[in-house]
């Protein structure tokens, strides 16, 4: 049943909202209201999917005391059809007051139109840490020896560097004014018909980041958190977003984490904060990934590293996600890949990203219970052999299912 809406699409069902406590987590009822977009392409598919997974696994867990009361929010094609705009703002109000929600892919053209909206959400709501975690699950097949191995949680900062949209065209009027600008004040000599963008990257910004990242190792009790950047050569964004993470440690952690050059290397019964050049991560996490475990990055390195890491434990399928202002306690969850529009409809695409996003969204709320059980289930199904076609094509005596059929699967397998 849906109560009084001040919202002119959305509906508001039958379920109390959740809070937000002062340390920023969440206070969560029996009954939360949950904001959900569908996404573009397959989304609806996997939204269907993994909406089946997390109902049948709350009430597995708790019966009929717990529920979530699942409310639709608009955003991409679905929105342009039902609001008349592919981002309405009724939708980031509703995120706004009911604090928590999660969203499947959405379309984002590639070299003109709209701007992306997974971006826009991310800054518009102040999003600023991207939380990937990466690990691998028994049955998964991978392109690696030894996938166990890689067991990272990545925080990427959301709201800065090169995707904060400060672009100019190429050879537009304002692209010519600033770079005759940057001749003349700074000296620089920069082509004519240059496309030209800003990197802001701000101690506040970094911090914060940095912040999200270490807190989430005291409370996992993870050994090390890692700056990675490419501080070589940009030395006054990625460089200082490297300093500024030392200078955190000391300001505020000295009690629980230590930097490595304070250390030698040796942090005791402390975590160890340490820093490495992005290119040579990217070939660590190939040649000795136990040797990371949380990782705090900028924007454009978090969405590299992230992918290439989710291609070592299976692929971005798989790989979930989540956007959070941890001062706010706004929370966005999200499948991490395309919409895929060539499936869209095919009932075919495997929905454990959004899956995995959701069991993401249960710890959040504290119903830690249900996502261990969906973690458990998955994985059960993947060792039988039972997935989708991404998947069946790199396994011998595979079962191929549809999408809707693997998480039936997984329902089974609780």
């Amino acid at each position: 049943m849906a109560v009084s809406s001040p919202y002119k699409y959305i509906k508001i069902p039958a379920g109390a909202r959740i809070t937000v406590r002062e340390d920023g987590t969440a206070e969560t009822p029996d009954n939360p209201i949950i904001g959900f977009i569908e996404g573009d392409g397959i989304g609806p598919d996997i939204w269907k999917a993994s909406q089946h997974v997390l109902d049948s696994a709350i009430k597995h867990c708790y019966g009929n005391k717990r529920s979530i009361a699942w409310m639709e929010l608009y955003a991409g094609k679905k929105a342009d059809e039902v609001c008349g705009n592919y981002f309405p703002h009724e939708t980031l109000d509703a995120i706004r007051e009911f604090i928590v929600a999660i969203k499947g892919p959405l379309t984002t053209p590639i070299g003109g139109g709209f701007r992306s909206l997974n971006v826009s959400m991310r800054q518009e709501l102040d999003l600023f840490a991207c939380v990937r975690p990466v690990q691998h699950f028994k049955g998964v097949p991978s392109p690696v020896k030894n996938p166990q191995h890689v067991d990272m949680v990545i925080f990427r900062e959301n709201t800065e560097d090169v995707y904060s949209g400060m672009e100019l065209q190429a050879g537009s009027e304002d692209a010519e004014v600033l770079r005759a600008f940057c001749m003349e004040r700074f000296g620089w000599e920069i082509r004519p018909e240059s496309g030209l963008g800003l990197k802001p990257t701000s101690e506040e910004g970094s911090k914060r980041l940095i912040r999200a990242a270490i807190n989430h190792a005291i409370k996992e009790n993870r050994k090390s958190v890692t700056l990675v950047h490419k501080g070589n050569i940009m030395k006054y964004t990625e460089g200082a977003f490297m300093k500024w993470g030392y200078q955190l440690v000391k300001e505020e952690f000295a009690d629980v984490a230590v930097g490595w050059a304070d250390c030698n290397g040796d942090p005791g019964d402390k975590i160890l904060v340490k820093d490495t050049i992005a290119d040579i991560f990217l070939q660590q996490i190939l040649t000795r990934p136990m040797e990371f475990d949380v990782i705090a990055t900028l924007n454009l390195n978090g969405d590299y590293i992230s992918d290439a890491l989710a291609a070592q434990v299976g692929g971005i399928g798989i790989a979930p996600g989540a956007n959070i202002n941890y001062e706010t306690g706004l929370a966005l969850f999200e499948a991490t890949h395309g919409t895929a529009p060539k499936y869209a409809g095919l009932d075919k695409v495997n929905p454990s990203s959004l899956l995995l996003s959701g069991v993401m969204m249960l710890k959040h709320l504290g119903w830690v219970e249900a996502a261990d059980v969906i973690v458990k289930a998955l994985e059960k199904t993947y060792q039988e052999k039972k997935v989708t076609y991404d998947f069946a094509r790199l396994m011998d005596d595979a079962t191929e299912l549809k999408c809707s059929a693997f998480a039936q699967g997984v329902v089974d397998n609780l």
